[in-house]
């Protein structure tokens, strides 16, 4: 058994460390003071060790992104010996053999999406998108098309323009008189699973969507969502036939659809893709996360030739998309972004999900059944979400803070969106692990909500 009490002077000197220097993301950092942060160690799998040699798992794939898992030994080869050539050179007026084979794969995601634009992070390819269709908008001669709107509980990045399209108020309040002020379409078809009837006919809602999209329809230059699964506006899973009957609308009235397939991309509700639940090929699709499995940040932006060829023209045209990210084409994160895209094909991942969602599931329904503190068990593909069934006094306690917490000292890392609690673990995870995380999941919850 190893003893903490020999490493906690170590603890205490590098917390006090960070303390001095660290702003942590999307916290307050107050919050540290009571509950410091863990000192990782190394990581591997399904699993985070940390320095005291206890291992956790990762219940939300290190906020959504490490879709293989950690230290995965081929994307480790493939970084090697992309270092032993070259970690990165100026996109613009260059290429090399890795980012051609990456964009050609890229380009088979979605029959017709062929062109491909890079950046860093998720959020620079939202803001990529969206500028790319304005631009677009005014080269049709379509100079009216200046506005964007999205959905409800949706959640783009915090960039001012994807901030703006995010209907959570918790991260805009403070910057609204700056933001993009939409008209979040409202009355979305939820549904628990792909089984529930609406999931396949949403008709008797639409009417009520259609409406809401005509009094803007003259002046859209297009509409993001995040397909099928709302991440963090609470997990929340939406009717594939709204996605299908949003897309023929937007491509009625000549509006850009743009697909943030930022979380849901890669696998992670079953498919390459997620809009193909909906069997529909956007304008635009956003990638990042899963792209490189976590290792390194790049996003991708893929687009259509049409839209492609608007810009295409002598530069003197002024139709150039002059949008750069000084690390656009990074040849690291390409390199492990083209080897993450072959194990999903040669691990049949895809697979491995449709598989798991069942499991999920029934895992879920057994923590429900054991605390009786669950409502709302929805999910699909790798992705299981319910929400904390919570007596009046208990709804501004944080309690899913403290199950987070109580879950921590259990050995799995939950971090719940408010009150919900969700599993988001690895595509590749395996099924003792899961019942590991179920068990920790109970447990939790049952020492919190007694």
């Amino acid at each position: 058994m190893i003893n903490l009490f020999l490493f906690l002077p170590y603890f205490m000197n590098l917390i006090n460390r960070d303390r001095q220097h660290i702003w942590h993301p999307c916290s307050q950092m107050k919050d540290y003071d009571a509950f410091p942060p863990l000192v990782i160690n190394k990581a591997y799998g399904s699993y985070i060790e940390l320095k005291d040699g206890r291992r956790i798992i990762d219940a939300i794939s290190s906020w959504w992104c490490k879709s293989l898992g950690h230290n995965h030994p081929r994307l480790k080869m493939a970084l090697n010996a992309q270092l032993n050539k070259f970690e990165h050179v100026i996109f613009a007026n260059s290429t090399y053999e890795t980012i051609v084979q990456l964009s050609e794969k890229l380009g088979q995601l979605c029959p017709g999406l062929n062109k491909v634009f890079y950046a860093s992070e998720g959020s620079s390819a939202v803001e990529i998108a969206l500028k790319m269709s304005l631009h677009a908008q005014q080269l049709l001669g379509q100079n009216q098309r200046i506005q964007f709107t999205s959905l409800e509980n949706g959640y783009h990045g915090e960039t001012f323009m994807a901030l703006g399209l995010s209907d959570l108020g918790l991260y805009r309040q403070a910057y609204e008189a700056h933001l993009i002020k939409p008209n979040f379409i409202k009355n979305i078809p939820y549904v628990h699973s792909s089984s529930n009837p609406i999931w396949n006919d949403c008709s008797a809602m639409w009417p009520d969507i259609e409406k809401q999209l005509e009094i803007q329809a003259e002046n859209l230059a297009a509409i993001i969502v995040e397909p099928i699964v709302q991440g963090a506006g609470g997990m929340k899973l939406y009717s594939q036939d709204f996605l299908r009957r949003l897309s023929k609308w937007t491509k009625a009235h000549g509006i850009y659809l743009i697909a943030d397939e930022i979380m849901t991309g890669l696998g992670r509700t079953g498919f390459a893709l997620a809009c193909q639940h909906a069997q529909i090929k956007p304008d635009f699709i956003c990638l990042s996360k899963g792209l490189t499995s976590g290792w390194l940040p790049m996003s991708a932006v893929l687009t259509q030739s049409e839209i492609y060829n608007l810009f295409y023209d002598d530069y003197s045209s002024g139709k150039s998309f002059l949008h750069s990210h000084t690390y656009s084409g990074n040849a690291l994160a390409a390199a492990v972004a083209l080897e993450c895209l072959n194990i999903l094909e040669d691990e049949q991942i895809f697979k491995q999900v449709r598989e798991k969602e069942i499991i999920l599931k029934n895992l879920m329904y057994e923590v429900q059944n054991k605390t009786e503190k669950l409502i709302n068990i929805r999910g699909i593909g790798a992705i299981i979400a319910a929400d904390l069934l919570l007596k009046e006094k208990e709804k501004n306690q944080r309690i899913g803070y403290q199950i987070f917490q109580k879950a921590l000292k259990m050995g799995a890392w939950l971090r719940p969106l408010g009150n919900t609690i969700y599993w988001l673990p690895p595509l590749n995870i395996s099924l003792p692990t899961l019942k590991e995380l179920c068990d920790i999941t109970k447990f939790s919850i049952l020492q919190i909500l007694k």
